[in-house]
């Protein structure tokens, strides 16, 4: 089972500045100067410590002119903490929560608008649980354990809908699959984002 990645969004975690800058950053959006003047740092460790929340997804940034401005990535924030959490309560839980019937009937109702009768996508949900509960769909055709050639993954995704780059990005972005060095693999359903938790 991979844990690469809860331990990435771990050690991002591990370090008390980059944790002072969350608890900030959770007032309101803030850039790095002020960032630095708050904590008593130099803008450079600022900028070192937002690059490791940024790659684990923690923060956003948004640029105007020659000022960087950080936030709360909220969603990636608490996903990660719940997957955590999923991992390692799983067995003492009997594994994934089964989808009660109201669930089923709202994915059943969603895979039957968005994928066509030949198995097509016909168009990617705007809506995030919409777009999740399809996402899943399509990730859960993959097999668990086999690592996947990009080239594999745009030809498996080709199959369903032709924007292979968006679809591919979305697997990373909500933790379907993780990638390194090019090679992309899935990621335990513990991790997925849950469509589910979404109100």
């Amino acid at each position: 089972m991979q844990l690469d990645k809860v331990v990435a969004y771990h050690k991002a975690l591990a370090d008390s500045t980059r944790i002072k800058m969350l608890i900030l950053l959770a007032e309101g959006e803030l850039n790095g100067q002020a960032l630095a003047e708050r904590l008593h740092v130099t803008p450079a460790t600022i900028t070192h410590h937002a690059t490791k929340l940024r790659e684990a997804s923690l923060i956003n940034e948004r640029r105007e002119k020659n000022t960087i401005y950080f936030s709360l990535n909220h969603y990636f924030i608490k996903n990660n903490a719940l997957a955590a959490v999923r991992l390692i309560y799983r067995t003492v839980e009997g594994g994934q929560p089964v989808m009660d019937d109201s669930q089923k009937q709202i994915a059943a109702s969603v895979i039957r608008n968005f994928i066509g009768k030949d198995g097509r996508l016909k168009s990617i949900p705007a809506q995030l649980k919409k777009k999740l509960i399809v996402l899943e769909h399509l990730v859960s055709q993959l097999e668990p354990g086999r690592k996947y050639e990009e080239k594999e993954i745009n030809e498996f995704i080709k199959s369903f809908h032709e924007d292979f780059a968006t679809i591919r990005r979305e697997f990373i972005m909500h933790q379907f699959m993780s990638r390194e060095d090019q090679v992309y693999e899935l990621n335990p359903p513990e991790m997925w984002a849950r469509w589910e938790q979404l109100a």
